[in-house]
């Protein structure tokens, strides 16, 4: 089939299947058509919204995990000299952001006010909240300031600082001490002056972290401690082939990926968005059979267009294109109004959850003040949805593709499988029965 032939045939079964739904405007296939459109529309719509919400809820976790605690590298039993290299790298390259060293102890730590908590106590160069921007974008100063350049200066998270009862300026110690051997266990000697506290995307974080100074890490942590380097990458997810780079040139040190910390708590957040999705996708299902169940009907409905167009040379492929046609137009004009609508309230995530909750509160309202009036002073809004408001949706573009492909296959097969019923048409059979 040539080129031309091809494009007429095309031409001649688009012209045919808009024939049919302009003429079908007030049929029961027109209603189902219009419906198959919304399901899909509303589908497509839903889907974005809650993977852009859920990317937004799920990230947010992740960027405080790696820019605060894991980083994505971390790197052992690196000299000096091959830490200068890495630092080269970071200045020189775009592939690699930064270097910096820590150090690690857990502690049972208490309060001036005697409350205790347990804590992990990491131990920073001061220098990274100006060097890594991550670190700086995602420790977020409530009270006081990131400063550690004063000897035993610490920094603690909200609810950290909240279940000692410690403010800026309160005084906290290091009661007990992991590190080496050459460090006491207990101690009521290690006291440090609090001089700021932060929260993070993460409940964790602030709940258990606090930072110091590497030097005093190195005084109250052991001699034996050694440092462990956190790297920083442009791209998370190439962690594996700049791990693989690293170990050609560094053969002595040990480097682990980001993935490997937490990776219960990621693989969790991996399967929920999962099975949410698959639980949304199931709109995609229930329309597909409509348009499988409509299809039917339209064919049907249509024999005697069937049976003349057979009689006029036209094959049963053609035939069949043309009710795949009208599947195909189904599927994409709900798939683009999905598409609109999702990243419109994707983007504007905080005006429409604001809006349900307001919408949502005047309807409670309403219905409390016909059927139980005396207890509307003790009505509030729902603060699920102000929560909700404040998480940054985020839009993959990959993810609305693969989106929008599902809600054009949808249709796509369920007419597809619908038109196969044309083949056990023959014209005798159709113009026998009239």
């Amino acid at each position: 089939m040539n080129k031309n032939s091809f494009l007429s045939n095309l031409k001649w079964i688009y012209t045919v299947s808009s024939r049919f739904s302009r003429v079908d405007r007030k049929s029961k296939s027109a209603a189902t058509s219009k419906l198959a459109s919304l399901g899909i529309c509303f589908g497509v719509m839903t889907l974005i919204v809650v993977m852009s919400v859920m990317n937004g809820f799920q990230l947010s976790f992740i960027d405080a995990i790696i820019d605060l605690s894991s980083y994505h590298i971390q790197a052992e039993n690196l000299e000096q000299n091959e830490v200068d290299s890495i630092n080269d790298l970071c200045r020189n390259t775009k592939d690699f952001l930064c270097i910096s060293p820590f150090l690690e102890a857990q502690t049972l730590m208490t309060s001036e006010y005697g409350r205790e908590s347990g804590a992990v106590i990491r131990a920073i160069d001061p220098e990274c909240y100006e060097t890594d921007k991550g670190f700086r974008d995602q420790l977020i100063m409530k009270n006081g300031y990131f400063d550690l350049e004063e000897e035993n200066s610490i920094i603690l998270g909200n609810k950290l600082a909240r279940n000692l009862g410690a403010r800026v300026g309160d005084t906290v110690n290091f009661f007990v001490l992991s590190g080496s051997s050459d460090v006491s266990l207990l101690s009521s000697e290690r006291k440090f002056i609090v001089t700021g506290v932060f929260t993070s995307g993460y409940s964790e974080l602030n709940s258990t972290y606090c930072y110091i100074n590497i030097r005093d890490g190195k005084k109250y942590f052991g001699e034996k401690v050694k440092p462990v380097y956190g790297i920083k990458i442009s791209d998370k997810d190439d962690d594996a082939a700049k791990i693989t780079f690293l170990k050609k040139i560094f053969p002595n040190g040990k480097f682990k990926s980001w993935r490997e910390y937490n990776k219960s708590f990621f693989g969790a957040l991996r399967i929920e968005k999962n099975i949410l999705l698959l639980l949304v996708a199931l709109i995609f299902v229930v329309v597909g059979i409509n348009i499988y169940n409509g299809m039917r009907r339209l064919v049907f409905e249509r024999r005697n267009e069937i049976a003349i167009f057979s009689a006029l040379g036209a094959t049963n492929s053609n035939i069949k294109s043309i009710f795949i046609m009208r599947g195909l137009t189904t599927g994409l004009i709900g798939s683009v109004a999905g598409v609109i609508f999702g990243l419109l309230i994707s983007v504007n995530t905080d005006f429409f959850f604001t809006a349900v909750s307001f919408v949502m509160y005047w309807l409670q309202y309403a219905f409390t003040a016909i059927t139980s009036p005396e207890v509307l002073s003790s009505l509030s809004e729902n603060s699920t949805y102000a929560l909700y408001a404040t998480i940054p949706a985020r839009v993959f573009f990959k993810e609305v593709v693969m989106i929008s492909l599902f809600g054009l296959a949808s249709p796509l097969f369920a007419s597809w499988f619908a038109s196969k019923n044309i083949l056990k048409l023959t014209v005798a059979e159709v113009l026998h029965d009239e």
